[in-house]
């Protein structure tokens, strides 16, 4: 009988001969060392599909029903029995591994992809986005679609986090109880990529893949206790990816650990003919080299905030008590691992933007506290949705007669009851847009947001301060990253309780290191060095091994 290791603590299957695989134990159990025991021949890919099946029937679609999977890939099964005796490699490094996919990600299999519209309901895609087809090179299942925030929350005003006309609500695993008025959850999964994040975190999956334009990765990731990395726009590509906004929409990793992060990188960050971002792509040749413990030494973290100038403290300034607490105790760990802590305040034009790049869209959300009131919108947003709405309409979408986002707009309309729960105001006012990106006002609002995020805002604050990257609380720092096209990584800090008046469950907080242009591996390597030292990542209770 083999001894176990450190490595493969995370699976029973450790404490076996490799003739005999049992059924793993998943729970908290990293990317890493589910594939090291399927190398070692400790697990199979079919009894760890089988596994993770039992789990999303016992806690997603049972139990606390957290609705985080909106639907199963039917051919699961029969990828793993293939891949049973195809052990990680250097070639195939997530051979067996399951993974799931936000459902904005095109398939060209049995599943649809409906970015949990109604209105899409059984729509396919013609082929893999890029992306599911370098999962798939490397050997990872599919093991279904995520649950998401309907059209990346691009739909309607004041619409949850996590729910879709089509999935439902998603719930957070640490507090899922849901309010009682409007069925809206007590504690928020985080959005739009909430599904990706709640199903990593209640073990349903080895990983899962979500999407960004602004916050819709390191929020659920923060709400949910994972790691994750919002890249730089052209690190991955987003052919095949239902859009939202061109000009900063990114694919990105949900992980349980930095490395786990890195390994998916390594495997996703690839030059793509169909995405002309990725050509001017830098990345080193593993993300995963270099993850030391003592990375953190000597470099310079860069805290927007200053107490000096309260007014102008935007990112610490008003954090409630037990934020504070967290990011002071984050601070502290990162000054002892030998960091320098640089304390000033952000340039405000970094995070106010300048002028003409928000548009006011009237509010007519049935459910909203705001209703009837005109809400701020970007207009980059509200102009590139119908754009590369329409374009990947035309060109990815099958099985369907929708072919423009007005098709989608009156399917909604002729399906109100169902569709339009929170509205659809902010599709209604993308529409009027000629959608072409032809207007001055969209190319002056996307000239104003990089000068303002990026040259006025990340270069400037930077390069003043001779930074190697900025600490952020949570996710407050992701609108000016994102417009910058910067990336930005998300580890576990703390936690927190209390949403509104109500008291909660304890549930995760993170922070986030950001940077500039294809920084990832410098922040993925002062990140696992935070990680390594801080060691805050805590499972869901309540979701014990069945």
């Amino acid at each position: 009988m083999k001894k176990p290791s450190r490595r493969d603590a995370g699976i029973a299957a450790v404490a076996v001969s490799a003739e005999a695989p049992i059924t793993p134990k998943l729970e908290n159990a990293p990317m890493s060392d589910i594939a090291h025991a399927l190398a070692s021949g400790h697990v199979t890919a079919t009894v760890l599909v089988k596994s993770y099946l039992a789990r999303i029937e016992a806690y997603d679609r049972d139990g606390p029903k957290l609705n985080s999977v909106r639907a199963l890939n039917p051919d699961a099964l029969t990828i793993a029995g293939k891949l049973d005796e195809t052990r990680p490699s250097a070639k195939r490094p997530l051979a067996g591994i399951p993974i799931l996919v936000k459902d904005n990600i095109a398939t060209g299999d049995k599943q649809p992809t409906t970015a949990g519209s109604l209105a899409l309901q059984g729509a396919r895609a013609r082929g893999d986005a890029t992306v599911v087809k370098l999962l798939r090179d490397a050997g990872a299942v599919i093991l279904g679609k995520a649950n998401l925030t309907e059209f990346a929350n691009m739909l309607a005003i004041d619409m949850p986090s996590g729910y879709s006309s089509l999935g439902g609500q998603v719930k957070n695993p640490y507090a899922p109880a849901m309010m009682d008025d409007q069925g809206n959850p007590v504690v928020n999964p985080g959005g739009s990529s909430s599904g990706s994040a709640v199903a990593v975190a209640a073990d349903l999956c080895a990983a899962s893949i979500g999407t960004e334009t602004s916050g819709s990765l390191l929020y659920p990731a923060s709400q949910n206790g994972l790691v994750t990395v919002k890249p730089t726009v052209g690190l991955i590509s987003r052919a095949g990816i239902l859009p939202l906004a061109h000009s900063q929409d990114t694919a990105g990793p949900m992980t349980r650990t930095v490395r786990d992060s890195a390994m998916l990188l390594n495997a996703l960050a690839a030059k793509d003919r169909l995405d002309p971002a990725t050509q001017k792509q830098r990345r080193p040749a593993d993300y995963t080299a270099g993850l030391a413990s003592d990375a953190m030494k000597g470099a310079r973290i860069g805290v927007p905030s200053d107490p000096t100038d309260p007014l102008n403290d935007r990112y610490y300034g008003k954090l409630q008590p037990g934020w504070l607490k967290v990011m002071t105790e984050a601070i502290e760990v990162i000054e002892d691992l030998g960091a320098v802590i640089v304390r000033a305040n952000m340039p405000t034009l970094g995070w106010i933007g300048g002028p003409g790049t928000g548009m006011a869209v009237l509010n007519r959300n049935p459910l909203s506290s705001n209703k009837g009131n005109p809400v701020g919108s970007p207009i980059v947003f509200l102009y590139e949705l119908k754009h590369g709405l329409n374009l990947y309409l035309s060109d990815w979408a099958t099985n369907t007669d929708i072919k423009t986002m007005a098709d989608i707009i009156a399917f909604n309309a002729a399906n109100a009851e169902k569709a339009l729960r929170f509205g659809q105001d902010l599709f209604l006012a993308a529409d009027n847009t000629r959608g072409d990106l032809s207007e001055r006002e969209y190319k002056s609002a996307r000239a104003m947001d990089l000068l303002s995020a990026r040259t006025r805002g990340m270069d400037a604050y930077m390069n003043q301060h001779k930074l190697d990257a900025v600490l952020f609380p949570s996710s407050g720092g992701c609108v000016i990253s994102a417009k910058a096209g910067y990336p930005s990584v998300m580890v576990p800090a703390g936690f927190i309780s209390g949403a509104g008046d109500k008291d909660t469950p304890d549930y995760p907080l993170g922070v986030t290191f950001a940077g500039r242009a294809w920084s990832e591996h410098k922040l993925l390597r002062l990140a696992y060095a935070y990680e390594q030292a801080s060691n805050m990542r805590k499972p869901p209770p309540g979701l014990p091994a069945l």
